[in-house]
């Protein structure tokens, strides 16, 4: 259905960030730098609005940036630390193009 248009006005903007800085944001703002899918899901959801309301597309997304992107390592848990799911987290030599906290969508140069 649509929206009136003072409903679009109300709903939030897409963030300008993409899949894989958003997972990023999440595992820099973790303690210990790691996170599972499931705490990456509540990170994005719980800091960006436009998240909250529609689920299965960008939670999909998530799991297709994570399993594709190098810049993602895969983490088994600890045999002490029970708990559904790896965690995940950022490999070192992909550090630097998060560098200062710049995790806009980078334009392709021409």
């Amino acid at each position: 259905p649509a929206l009136s248009p003072q409903q679009e006005c109300l709903r939030p903007a897409r963030p300008p960030y993409s899949y894989s800085a958003l997972i990023a944001m999440a595992i820099h703002s973790a303690p210990g730098r790691r996170r599972t899918l499931s705490q990456i899901y509540q990170y994005v959801a719980e800091n960006f609005p436009f998240y909250k309301k529609s689920k299965a597309g960008w939670q999909n997304s998530i799991r297709h940036n994570l399993s594709l992107n190098d810049c993602f390592k895969k983490v088994p848990r600890d045999e002490d630390d029970p708990g559904k799911g790896n965690y995940w987290t950022l490999d070192p030599n992909c550090e630097k193009m998060f560098d200062n906290g710049n995790f806009r969508r980078r334009r392709k140069r021409r």
